[in-house]
């Protein structure tokens, strides 16, 4: 990957500082390293209205995302996404699956297909991916069984697969404690070995 690239994360953590926060730093510390641009979006610093599912944003055919008639900061972190050449997305896990924070952005991301009225189903403006991501989560169940038994992977495939990119690794971190919110030796190590994936 050219030292002129630019990889991009999106926090949807409400947690300054927490697990979330931790593992995205330590890829993203390292592909610096590599000698990548490298910019943070923490969502709980912007302002994101809630779709209102008009579906204005669908109506128009063509590879170019649709435009939202929301004036919030969304056109600014979807400007982001699209010229970034790699991606790290990371969400918590509340209730079974990620974040209302994070399930508030990925619903705006709608806007990156197309679905006239007249149509029975939405349609990726773009079909092949062109970015790789990763995908970060955490919960204060086992690793495991987070993994396994919540939504927040497929939702997160979902997002990652909605706006042009495409899952290269997953990073699970179970049994997040508030009280004690730093990573293991071993976690920073999976992170770094991930963020390798980005830069291959």
């Amino acid at each position: 990957m050219a030292e002129d690239q630019k990889a991009l994360a999106i926090i949807g953590s409400y947690r300054q500082g927490g697990t979330i926060d931790s593992v995205v730093g330590e890829i993203m510390t390292s592909l610096e390293e590599s000698g990548l641009k490298t910019e943070t979006i923490y969502l709980r610093e912007q302002h994101i209205e809630f779709c209102a599912n008009c579906r204005a944003c669908l109506q128009k055919q063509g590879s170019v995302r649709g435009k939202c008639p929301l004036d919030d900061d969304m056109d600014a972190i979807l400007a982001a996404i699209e010229t970034a050449d790699c991606l790290v997305l990371g969400a918590p896990v509340n209730f079974g699956n990620i974040n209302a924070l994070t399930r508030a952005f990925m619903e705006r991301c709608i806007c990156f297909a197309y679905w006239p009225w007249d149509t029975p189903a939405p349609k990726i403006r773009k079909h092949r991916p062109t970015k790789k991501a990763l995908l970060i989560s955490a919960s204060a169940a086992p690793a495991w069984l987070g993994r396994h038994f919540s939504g927040a992977p497929a939702a997160l495939k979902k997002l990652s697969r909605m706006i042009g990119a495409r899952p290269v690794g997953i990073l699970w971190v179970g049994l997040v404690n508030r009280k004690n919110p730093s990573l293991s030796g071993i976690t920073r190590r999976r992170a770094r070995k991930l963020a390798r994936k980005l830069v291959l």
